[in-house]
């Protein structure tokens, strides 16, 4: 997969899907979810699946909502693993159980990752460690799949040392831990406290090698200072949400806003050379890994478009607000 990123740059390294955006939780910093939306039609989404899988994309993740809460989630899976790519799985943990284990591991998951909050629960989250402890220890005895534990600290989290115990239980467990830095509602940066940093920098330090830790940018998020990148969403990354729209990512919903079945390969080269206006405070880490593949050659020569939008816009209002 490292190669083909590295050698073919027309074609997506990762996408994130969505096959519904209901969620049984109601995370206080989260704006990934609703508690009304139905399962996408399982035909849709194996068509959608299909379609990446002739772009040639290399990794696809499932996320939500509660992903877990899709009916045919199994199918979705192993249609990803039948068009050659890694299948990976977001999930919050609370629905599974050592069966729904199993038929992941028959599905033939590769991937899954679960954020931790927090050890107990609170108002800004119920994904807490005495919550999910016997699900964890499910997964370690059952589970043929990766398993990634993601604690965060910033954006509200009342105990920042709790990453501290989450990231040892999951060792402890055979899994590996990461650490997140929580985003405001735009993906976009909040600097941690001096006692936040600390406790990053000790999550860190227990990470385990792998490619996870090529995480250069959440240095500078830690300290508050902004990045230098070329962010490469909307071609070598792609966010699909529930109504099979591409989008740049899950915190910047609304561009290109094409339809996947209709997106070729002359968007993946104009998005290839768009310079983000949201890059340098961006916190969502798996864009930032996939522009890893790019970060030496094709600098990025065309304006982010949304200017031009949003210039539209503003001149509408005064046209508007003249009128009256």
């Amino acid at each position: 997969m490292i190669a083909w990123g590295a050698i073919h740059v027309e074609h997506p390294v990762m996408a994130h899907i969505v096959p519904i955006r209901r969620c049984n939780l109601a995370c206080a910093y989260c704006n990934e979810f609703d508690d009304v939306s139905k399962p996408v039609d399982t035909d849709v989404m194996l068509e959608r699946i299909d379609r990446l899988g002739r772009l040639g994309t290399s990794i696809i993740t499932i996320s939500g909502g509660e992903p877990l809460l899709h009916p045919d989630l199994d199918q979705i899976i192993a249609r990803i693993r039948r068009n050659g790519a890694i299948a990976g799985l977001i999930t919050n943990g609370y629905l599974l159980t050592s069966e729904r284990i199993e038929r992941l591991n028959r599905a033939g998951l590769d991937h899954m990752q679960i954020s931790i909050d927090n050890v107990m629960p609170d108002e800004v989250s119920k994904k807490s460690l005495k919550v999910l402890d016997k699900k964890l220890q499910l997964l370690a005895r059952h589970a043929l799949f990766h398993v990634n534990i993601n604690s965060v600290v910033g954006g509200g989290v009342r105990h920042p040392e709790d990453a501290l115990v989450i990231a040892k239980r999951a060792l402890e467990l055979g899994f590996s831990s990461t650490i997140g830095i929580i985003h405001d509602h735009t993906g976009q940066l909040k600097p941690l406290s001096d006692r936040e940093r600390e406790i990053y920098i000790q999550v860190k330090a227990l990470e385990k090698r792998n490619y996870s830790q090529l995480s250069f940018f959440q240095e500078n998020i830690a300290r508050g200072l902004p990045n230098r990148w070329r962010c490469r969403a909307g071609a070598r990354y792609l966010y699909i949400c529930e109504d099979g729209l591409v989008h740049y990512c899950s915190q910047q919903r609304g561009y290109p806003a094409k339809p996947l079945a209709e997106y070729t390969l002359e968007d993946f080269r104009r998005e290839y050379l768009t310079e983000k206006d949201c890059a340098p405070h961006c916190t969502v880490s798996c864009v930032h890994y996939v522009s890893y593949f790019d970060f030496w050659r094709a600098p990025q020569t065309l304006p982010d478009p949304r200017r031009s939008l949003d210039a539209q816009s503003s001149q509408l209002v005064q046209i508007t607000a003249a009128g009256r």
